[in-house]
């Protein structure tokens, strides 16, 4: 009963599951309007240098969908914690006042007193219930966002490597995959700018 809701924070489940390890296919397009707006300067990098990475802390920390995403998990986790809250409340009252009829011989039976015990029990066990259906549900939600996260940059990625430029994007968190880099393949910021920009867009 006294268990927490706890909900894993998004952006550290979103460090592991956006590991983009993109192995990118060498298809030549003209299309590529995504690599356009992140000017010659990133294209002839990636000639150059065919791998690149991004550091996905500061990718989280500073998308604004992503922050966005984050916000309204947050808000749903102290919802479901207040709802919890409030009937382990009116639970602990209840049982205080069974206690306080105990000691005071406050039931004309032992049976009555047997019988206020086991529903007590039993109201127990369905916040016990309460407890894991909003944890799970959180859990969903929280996946459910994850996914709509990942698909963006990776849809992102893949216009942005339209024209085949690089071989590998890797994500580095907590600078744990990357000991050592020029920087010109770190491409963060230009993703961050490309990815709000399509974020602000499509808020019109």
């Amino acid at each position: 009963m006294k268990k927490l809701l706890r909900v894993v924070n998004v952006i550290a489940v979103l460090g592991l599951v956006l590991v983009l390890s993109v192995a990118c296919n060498n298809t030549q397009s003209s299309s590529g309007t995504a690599a356009n707006t992140n000017g010659s300067s990133v294209a002839q990098l990636g000639s150059t240098f065919p791998i690149a990475y991004i550091d996905t802390d500061s990718l989280l920390r500073a998308y604004e969908y992503a922050v966005f995403l984050q916000e309204e998990l947050l808000k749903k986790e102290e919802k479901s914690r207040t709802d919890f809250n409030e009937e382990a409340k009116k639970l602990q009252s209840q049982m205080n006042e069974f206690q306080r009829k105990v000691q005071n011989n406050g039931f004309l039976s032992r049976e009555r007193a047997e019988q206020e015990q086991m529903k007590l029990m039993q109201r127990e066990q369905e916040l016990q219930g309460l407890n894991n259906k909003l944890s799970n549900e959180l859990m969903v939600e929280q996946n459910s966002l994850n996914s709509e996260l990942r698909d963006s940059i990776t849809s992102y990625l893949a216009e942005l490597n339209s024209d085949g430029r690089y071989k590998l994007i890797l994500s580095n968190t907590l600078q744990d995959n990357v000991l050592y880099s020029v920087d010109e393949v770190n491409i963060t910021q230009s993703v961050i700018n490309a990815l709000n920009g399509r974020y602000a867009a499509s808020k019109k």
